[in-house]
């Protein structure tokens, strides 16, 4: 049996969890069903119900709110699993977009799989698929791999171990720390493709497209941007990875060619940059002297 009774009606909901997605910017984002799942729930567990307010009365909708975060989840968990034990239709909800993402409602779906109650998906808005869909980087593989750790220290480590996935990087970053993040991934990851999108779906949304060192270039001296940020990071290039092939042909064309001749000649055969062989080439052949 699906989430709705027969009928259809608001009202009509069958007992359960609905994990309801909410809009991540535009308020029209929302979808038909989430607007019946909010209107005939019972309750409504919500991050910040000071947001979720706002977006209910955009929708002239009224049900009653429970604060469910970080900070007070060990103590209404408990007090939400019972009352769907006992047959209640609850929504949970996030400040924005799909709940679960970056936010505590994994640990309520994992007890309410576990005590037997019934966990519906409203599907919706999702920061993470719409920065995706837009950025024009390779969507076949990508991992979303939330917030990087504050302090450059623990970053830099998490970002080393997601140095070489061959996938689409999605992080969310705070706009204070925009320019000094991406300066760290261009350390880290290379001068790959990358794309930082802000406000999506909002009045002011901004895409910018380049490079790692570009963009880390160009939001170092500015004023940290308003509203949310996602950063994705291009996957290496597979010759990126392969520096023992580089350095073999390199050192077979060095051996008999002048630099610039054979980082033109290895680049060509590999489909790489001139500019990063040619850096290479001068490094091997500075060592040899």
């Amino acid at each position: 049996m699906g989430a709705f009774r027969k009928s259809g009606g608001p009202r009509d909901l069958a007992p359960g969890l609905y994990i309801t997605a909410t809009p991540i910017g535009n308020a029209r984002d929302i979808t038909l069903r989430a607007l019946d799942v909010l209107a005939g729930c019972d309750a409504i567990a919500a991050e910040d119900t000071r947001v979720s307010a706002k977006l209910l009365a955009i929708h002239g909708l009224s049900r009653p709110l429970i604060p469910y975060n970080d900070h007070n989840g060990a103590r209404e968990r408990p007090k939400l699993i019972d009352r769907l034990k006992h047959g209640a239709r609850i929504a949970l909800i996030s400040d924005a977009g799909t709940p679960l993402v970056s936010d505590p409602g994994y640990k309520l779906v994992r007890e309410a799989l576990a005590e037997g109650i019934a966990v519906h998906a409203i599907p919706g808005a999702s920061a993470t698929l719409t920065s995706l869909s837009l950025a024009g980087l390779p969507t076949d593989r990508f991992l979303f791999a939330g917030f990087l750790p504050p302090r450059a220290g623990e970053r830099g480590t998490v970002l080393s171990e997601l140095r070489n996935i061959r996938a689409t990087l999605i992080f969310f970053e705070s706009a204070q720390r925009l320019g000094e993040c991406l300066a760290q991934m261009s350390d880290v990851f290379g001068d790959r493709a990358v794309v930082v999108a802000r406000e999506l779906t909002k009045l002011h949304e901004e895409v910018r497209r380049g490079t790692l060192a570009f963009l880390a270039e160009q939001y170092a001296g500015a004023s940290p941007p308003k509203g949310e940020v996602t950063i994705l990071v291009g996957p290496p290039r597979e010759q990126q990875a392969d520096t023992a092939r580089i350095d073999s042909l390199l050192d077979k064309a060095l051996a008999f060619m002048p630099v610039r001749a054979a980082a033109e000649l290895v680049a060509e055969a590999l489909e790489m940059p001139r500019k990063e062989i040619y850096r290479r080439a001068l490094g091997k052949k500075s060592d040899d002297h």
